[in-house]
């Protein structure tokens, strides 16, 4: 879902970490503890995919400082392949998370996410970037109000086969299925909505969200598919995983069956290729690329590109862009709009 780079408040920090003062005299003081024991053991920490503000300890046969074997476990534990992701940002990401929990390593880090369900959890809202608004980015979805979904009607009729990738919590398929109710019944109207996060799934399926995220919806959807909820329908909502800002709120805007009801949500990881569909006529993958290699960037495009339809169309983020689109053989149709050409 889009990020704003621009503006931190939005992605809660994700994009450039900071850490206390007290954090940092933490790190230093294991930093320094753990050379010691490295020294004493004779063993010199890899330095090739390490953060020097984090120092890691050694054990018997396994450097627990090594990201290539936190990444293996990784890899085992969640089906997760860091390999596929930018690495300073990702590690950037795992190291704030043991830091918060005050853990000593790597390894200590992997026991938990083996035994514990919660701290699992976590590690996955936090790998994932959840950010998401209704409507995010006012203009692009009018070019596609006003241009690609007549286009896409034109040329394919009003049965559409739209695939909504990395979905986050529902705003953007829901999004969807109001824009294509300007032009098509709503029962006729199917979004197919995938993301790497159950958690997040199941709150795409609840559909609540709060003031912020539904303010860009369009006043007429608004008042038709939206409707606040009162104090004690607030107070029997149920918290989803470990951080649900919706449930901790006074009031909250629940958005109608007659919308949700046309979508489906299902877990799919976009770096499996058995996870992509086929034959579709718009694939929206917004701002989430952006923590991809430029390797696993690429093989996403080329599998967005089997997955549509000749001239299905590719609607990709503000922070995005299709390096050698032509290569791929992708057409252009404005700076986030791109067609499959052959």
């Amino acid at each position: 879902m889009p990020i704003d780079l621009k503006d931190k408040r939005k992605t809660g920090g994700t994009i450039t970490e900071r850490r206390s003062i007290a954090d940092r005299k933490i790190l230093t003081d294991r930093a320094a503890a753990t050379k010691e024991k490295a020294s004493a053991l004779n063993h010199t920490l890899a330095s090739r995919n390490s953060d020097p503000s984090i120092a890691i300890p050694t054990r018997v046969g396994v450097n627990l400082g090594d990201y290539e074997y936190l990444k293996k476990q990784i890899l085992s534990i969640t089906g997760v392949d860091l390999n596929a992701y930018k690495e300073a940002q990702m590690k950037r990401r795992i190291d704030q998370l043991i830091t918060k929990k005050r853990l000593r390593d790597y390894g200590e880090y992997i026991q938990l996410l083996k035994t514990d369900r919660d701290v699992l959890e976590e590690f996955l809202n936090h790998f994932t970037i959840n950010v998401s608004e209704f409507y995010r980015n006012p203009d692009q979805w009018e070019f596609m109000d006003s241009t690609v979904i007549p286009l896409l009607i034109q040329r394919y009729g009003k049965n559409l086969k739209i695939w909504s990738a990395a979905c986050s919590t529902g705003d953007e398929p829901y999004s969807l299925v109001m824009a294509l109710s300007k032009y098509i019944p709503l029962n006729q109207i199917r979004i197919y909505a995938t993301d790497i996060d159950k958690t997040i799934l199941a709150k795409a399926k609840r559909g609540l969200y709060d003031e912020k995220s539904i303010s860009g919806v369009p006043k007429e959807f608004r008042d038709k598919y939206f409707r606040k909820m009162t104090g004690k329908e607030m107070d029997a909502v149920e918290m989803i995983g470990n951080s649900d800002p919706v449930a901790t709120l006074k009031t909250a805007y629940a958005i109608s069956d007659e919308i949700k009801s046309r979508v489906t949500f299902k877990q799919a990881n976009l770096l499996e290729a058995k996870d992509y569909p086929k034959d579709y006529h718009m694939i929206v993958c917004r701002n989430v690329l952006i923590y991809f290699t430029e390797d696993a960037k690429d093989e996403v495009f080329r599998r967005f590109h089997d997955t549509l339809v000749h001239e299905g169309i590719l609607f990709i983020g503000s922070t995005e862009q299709i390096t050698g689109y032509q290569d791929m053989h992708y057409g252009r149709k404005n700076s986030f709009f791109y067609e499959r050409l052959d």
